[in-house]
């Protein structure tokens, strides 16, 4: 645009009159003189030109170009220069220029923005450099020190305390290594070879690696097995199987979550909310336990599923201690139509080290989480079935005449990107395939046997105590406690276990009455075992976990339900405190991984 003709209908918000700042004022560009500021001059100096309502300055601004603001005139600032003020599109700007006589080239660069005032003079190139420096080779402590005091508190918690949720493990120390390394630094949107971004070779090989090492681990054939390691997590690897194979209001089917299954199969409460996006965006109706005996019903399963007719059957739960018949899963599954999935997030390492019965047998789909039983990092992976599907329905697949192709494969993949997800995370992939190079050895399923022991050996010292296991024991890595004999709400228990350095989990369990009951805990293995706890150990895990429910029974009594009231009394509790001591003591004689203690 020309600024400069005399047909322009633009307006700049200049007076007719020329301003003297166009004779001694530089607004700091130092690289060459913009053509729009010698338009600007020629239409200062056009005493014609008429502004019109189009303004770039405002209009309480305009009256400040005669003079300085802030500084009366002919009165010098410190440095030999006066300060005006303006404003363009509503931005207050400060401008200083030298006093009359001195040429404009010596105050072209003093000019400044409000309200900070540069210095005159740039740092060097090394000051810069160093400056960068400094901060990018600190180490925590010294870059942040209130965040290492809390994780170095977090890491005290860990060695000084009992840790039996189900959920939870701890990693090796190249686990570690990896997590923290400079792998994080990439991005990597995109499958292995088919990336959006350059320089990720080696990202690719370390992926294709991980891949490779997830079928090995699990004894799966690649001609009929394929893998996405990205998603990150186990429910964000749900979500994206359903985002690939169905549409919006599509039907899913699974394990109701009071009844052990996770919200991420489809959960609406009593009320009717929707409380997960597979809940949300699908419809979702779940099958449940047997109130009496906590074991699936079956008979019903296949009731239900004839009623509803779901897209995709899901088995596979969060708090379910007992083997899964997916044999019955698939024959439900053909009969109603649906591609059956099996969330085995928690049991994935007993699967793993055939410990447990194998979804890989009969499902579509296979999900997991990558840490809990499975001792790896935080995320999500997901086994897609794929090549020629059997003729014969309710045989394992592969293993009869061969008809139509799967076409899972792309789907899913695309689900997870780019449909649902970003750039992978590479130092979380990096460190599973670290992980399942181990699953695949034998001390891991050595590893996966003692899992099994301590965790029968804890359910036989509770069950001699009298204490009340839903379905009466355990077949893989938890068990779920029914506290009504103690009169005792699982998260009252929690919380005294909590204040006593135990750490384990409130969940809802069925009653009698096939009512929902909030006395149930959920207890696991996998934590402690990797500690180098054996079955005697958790013998003695035993006594503190019966010693604290009488705690938490006897301060009820004294305090009450009231939560305030009852947490307060936790505090001081001379009880509390000998049986936190003893924990201490007892948990801080077994190494920690990845810690130098």
């Amino acid at each position: 645009m020309d600024l400069s003709q005399s047909q322009s209908n633009l307006s700049l918000g200049f007076h007719a009159h020329r301003s003297p700042i166009a004779d001694d004022v530089s607004l700091g560009f130092h690289a060459h003189r913009s053509p729009i500021a010698d338009d600007v001059s020629s239409l200062q100096t056009d005493a014609s030109l008429r502004p019109i309502p189009l303004q770039l300055l405002d209009q309480q601004s305009e009256n400040r170009w005669s003079g300085s603001v802030g500084i009366e005139d002919g009165e010098d600032s410190v440095d030999g220069q006066r300060e005006e003020e303006f404003s363009i599109l509503g931005y207050p700007m400060s401008l200083k220029r030298q006093r009359r006589g001195e040429s404009l080239s010596s105050c072209s660069s003093s000019s400044s923005l409000h309200p900070s005032k540069r210095a005159l003079v740039e740092p060097d190139l090394d000051t810069r450099r160093a400056v960068v420096r400094s901060w990018g080779n600190q180490t925590l402590s010294v870059a942040d020190p209130d965040v290492h005091e809390i994780m170095e508190k977090e890491r005290q918690r860990q060695i000084k305390g009992i840790e039996l949720i189900a959920s939870e493990n701890f990693v090796c120390q190249a686990v570690l290594d990896a997590l923290g390394s400079h792998l994080t630094n990439k991005y990597s949107e995109g499958m292995p070879g088919a990336r959006y971004y350059g320089g990720n070779q080696y990202i690719d090989q370390i992926e294709r690696l991980c891949c490779e090492r997830a079928l090995v681990a699990f004894g799966l054939d690649p001609d009929c097995w394929s893998v996405n390691v990205q998603p990150y997590s186990c429910t964000s690897a749900n979500f994206a199987v359903y985002t690939g194979l169905l549409q919006p209001k599509d039907r899913i089917m699974g394990l109701d979550s009071l009844s052990g299954g996770h919200v991420s199969h489809g959960y609406l409460t009593p009320g009717g909310k929707r409380i997960s996006g597979a809940s949300i965006f699908f419809e979702s109706l779940s099958y449940k336990v047997n109130p009496q005996t906590g074991y699936i019903d079956y008979d019903k399963v296949e009731e239900r599923a004839m009623d509803f007719h779901p897209k995709i059957l899901i088995c596979g739960g969060s708090s379910y201690p007992r083997e899964w018949d997916y044999a019955k899963f698939r024959q439900i599954a053909d009969k109603c139509g649906a591609v059956l999935m099996c969330d085995m997030a928690q049991i994935s390492g007993l699967v793993a080290a055939k410990e447990c019965l194998s979804p890989f047998d009969y499902c579509d789909i296979v999900t997991s989480t990558t840490h809990k039983s499975l001792r790896g990092p935080r995320g999500g992976m997901i086994f897609i079935r794929k090549g020629k599907k059997p003729r014969k329905r309710g045989l394992p697949p592969c293993q009869a005449d061969e008809v139509d192709q799967y076409d899972f494969e792309d789907k899913i993949n695309f689900a997870v990107f780019p449909s649902m997800q970003g750039g992978p995370h590479n130092n979380h992939i990096a460190a599973l395939a670290i992980a399942l190079k181990q699953v695949a050895t034998p001390e891991y399923k050595a590893y996966i046997q003692q899992v099994k022991k301590n965790i029968q050996a804890l359910a036989a010292a509770l069950l001699r105590r009298k204490c009340r296991l839903v379905t009466g024991g355990t077949d893989n890595h938890m068990l779920l406690w029914d506290l009504r004999t103690f009169g005792l709400a699982g998260k009252t228990f929690e919380k005294v276990c909590e204040a006593c350095h135990i750490s384990l989990n409130k969940t809802p369990i069925f009653g009698d009455n096939g009512a929902i009951c909030s006395a149930g805990v959920r207890i696991g293995s996998p934590a402690m075992t990797t500690r180098g706890c054996l079955e005697e150990d958790f013998e003695l895990i035993s006594d503190f976990l019966v010693r604290a429910a009488y705690i938490a029974s006897n301060l009820q009594r004294e305090l009450g339900k009231l939560q305030n009231e009852f947490l307060k009394g936790l505090q001081n509790n001379r009880d509390v405190m000998e049986l936190r001591n003893q924990v201490e003591a007892f948990a801080m004689q077994f190494a920690m991984p990845g810690f130098d203690i």
